[in-house]
């Protein structure tokens, strides 16, 4: 299924932040670089009133997203037992948000290969236009957050990155918003390791 690429338009686009809680951290690599990355979108999403969601995957055992992160602004916070984020609750809010459903899903969080990929599948389904930030995702195998990449590149999703998605949110220095990103990006995003060949050297780089 092969989406219409299109700008991102804050008014028309959902963020969902899937399952970045504290009992998942000791598991994932890279897991503090992913939540920096996660924060500073998550914070320039709320500057230019992106609207939120928040699901924690069974929190009662693995706890609630984690500290790092300020999800005050957040439509809802809901907990889930469903991998998908796509549940009867998310649903009911997200149409009450749209008046129906957005144009744009971008969904960021944890595992890009489990609850990730089943929540793009299913929005996907519905011609929702899903933006996977690939470098606020994570799995516990970095083969496994790969090839799930992959897979949702084929099935239609657009593989994109933090600064990516800000920049097009934002579009014109003349934005209002436009300096209070700004000071969020003056930091580089940090690396995920996305870029690796089998060697582990960074794709394109020259071996010394």
């Amino acid at each position: 299924m092969a989406l219409r690429r299109c700008h991102l338009n804050p008014r028309k686009t959902l963020f969902l932040l899937c399952d970045i809680q504290e009992k998942f951290r000791p598991a994932m690599p890279l897991f503090d670089n992913m939540v920096k990355n996660v924060d500073k979108l998550t914070r320039a999403g709320k500057a230019l009133d992106v609207p939120l969601i928040v699901t924690e995957h069974y929190p009662e055992k693995l706890g609630k997203t984690v500290a790092q992160l300020d999800v005050s602004h957040a439509k809802l916070v809901s907990g889930k037992t469903l991998f998908s984020m796509v549940t009867p609750e998310v649903t009911a809010v997200i149409k009450d948000i749209f008046s129906g459903k957005p144009e744009d899903v971008v969904l960021y969080g944890l595992e890009s290969h489990i609850c990730v990929e089943q929540t793009a599948i299913d929005l996907l389904e519905q011609n929702i236009n899903v933006y996977i930030v690939a470098d606020c995702c994570s799995s516990r195998l970095k083969q496994d957050r790969d090839l799930a990449l992959d897979r949702l590149r084929q099935a239609g999703c657009v593989i994109t990155t933090s600064e990516s998605v800000i920049f097009d949110l934002v579009r014109d220095k003349n934005n209002p918003k436009f300096d209070i990103v700004r000071k969020m990006v003056n930091q580089p995003s940090v690396d995920m390791e996305l870029t690796r060949d089998g060697s582990g050297v960074p794709a394109g780089s020259a071996k010394l």
